[in-house]
């Protein structure tokens, strides 16, 4: 399922994240890779937060669709 309908609090392991290749390597860089942990720490109608290598990174919902866990 998409990061986007992750419930709040919740640990995921991130599968796949999809995108064009730009978008793909910039989701990379901010540590969104395949095998990875990631915590949803609130999420709102346009941002969604998240807790990722002990950072907090707030991302587009339509960024988010796109980080399958």
């Amino acid at each position: 399922m998409p990061l986007s309908m992750v419930r709040e609090g919740e640990q995921n392991i991130i599968k796949k994240v999809g995108g064009k290749e730009e978008t793909r390597r910039f989701l990379e860089t901010l540590g969104f890779v395949s095998g990875g942990s990631v915590t949803v720490v609130s999420g709102n109608a346009g941002n969604i937060i998240v807790n990722i290598r002990d950072s907090r990174i707030a991302i587009g919902r339509d960024m988010a669709n796109k980080i399958l866990v």
